[in-house]
């Protein structure tokens, strides 16, 4: 990809399924080897809090999924043999992805001790309670200030993020824009003895359709047309919903947040099968396969959706309710 002049798809792609894992491992073993000694390692909640805050962006899963749709793929061309790497690649995945999920954040922040003791919940007049979005404090800052730092894991304190509404709104309309080129303009150029095609999105969808691979269809259409546009679509209702001072089921309206939030990475599988596709298939005369346009503009949705449900504030939705049970 970098030598068919897209380093930024080059160094998404490097970042997403080597580098942030990389860290991810590194950080959690830097975290839990010396508490094992009986001992905390320095800058223990600042190395907890970027592993945190960046594992949606680790996507080693996701690119597994990719290795296989184009191993599906390209079966019909010629002959796969997986080699030692994919399974050793593909225990890394288990492995990183059992630690990840079987990790209990209480127990690292229960460990660190608080620099004042200014965690502790008062009702003093002019004092209001927030949540520590990382390691869940409750602590009492003054209405008047900004921003306060949490005593336990140095996190910066929001009574609500700062311009949520219009940082999401731009993010939105920016990933709506670009939604359009993305599914129109070609995501890979094959030649093929003479033979060029082009293909998008959906034509890769039908290939699989029709050549059998229903399955594969099903999921390249639900992580590449469905999941963007459907994120899209809650993002909208719920800043408008937030706009209005909806009271209708916030717990639903939470609900679908975290959905959105949790789907939009699997979004990433086409961007990696064009990646592994590009890289395999360069066999010169014989057949060719390059990225097309329609890759960055893909990948803008997929990073710029995901910036966006991050940049959105949950906590907006049920300032509503808090507004309607004073008045009552």
């Amino acid at each position: 990809l970098y030598l068919q002049g897209m380093p930024e798809i080059a160094v998404l792609v490097l970042l997403t399924i080597l580098i942030l894992p990389l860290f991810q491992i590194l950080g959690l073993i830097y975290i839990y080897l010396p508490m094992k000694l009986g001992y905390i390692p320095w800058k223990t909640a600042q190395v907890f809090r970027a592993i945190h805050h960046l594992q949606p962006w680790g996507m080693m899963e996701v690119y597994m999924l990719g290795i296989l749709i184009s191993m599906i793929k390209l079966a019909k061309m010629a002959t796969i043999i997986p080699g030692i790497a994919s399974g050793a690649f593909m225990v890394l995945i288990c492995v990183l992805t059992a630690t990840l999920s079987g990790l209990n954040p209480e127990d690292i922040w229960k460990r660190l001790p608080s620099r004042k003791d200014r965690s502790r919940v008062t009702s003093k007049k002019g004092t209001t309670l927030v949540g520590c979005q990382y390691c869940s404090l409750l602590c009492s800052q003054p209405i008047s200030g900004n921003h306060y730092i949490c005593p336990r894991c140095q996190a910066p304190l929001h009574i609500r993020k700062a311009n949520s509404i219009h940082r999401t709104w731009a993010l939105v309309i920016a990933a709506g824009i670009l939604y359009f080129p993305a599914n129109i303009f070609p995501v890979t150029l094959t030649s093929t003895l003479g033979h060029e095609q082009a293909d998008t999105i959906l034509s890769g969808v039908i290939y699989f359709l029709f050549s059998g691979s229903w399955h594969i269809a099903l999921i390249i259409f639900a992580a590449s047309i469905i999941i963007p546009l459907m994120k899209l679509t809650i993002l909208v209702y719920l800043l408008i919903s937030v706009h209005k001072k909806s009271t209708w089921k916030p717990e639903d309206r939470t609900r679908l947040y975290r959905i959105t939030e949790a789907v939009g990475r699997w979004s990433m599988v086409d961007v990696y099968v064009v990646t592994i596709l590009v890289s395999l298939v360069q066999l010169g005369p014989l057949g060719n396969i390059v990225a097309g346009p329609g890759v960055i503009y893909f990948s803008g949705v997929v990073v710029i959706t995901m910036l966006a449900a991050q940049s959105f504030d949950p906590r907006l939705i049920w300032d509503a309710m808090e507004e309607s049970n004073e008045y009552n």
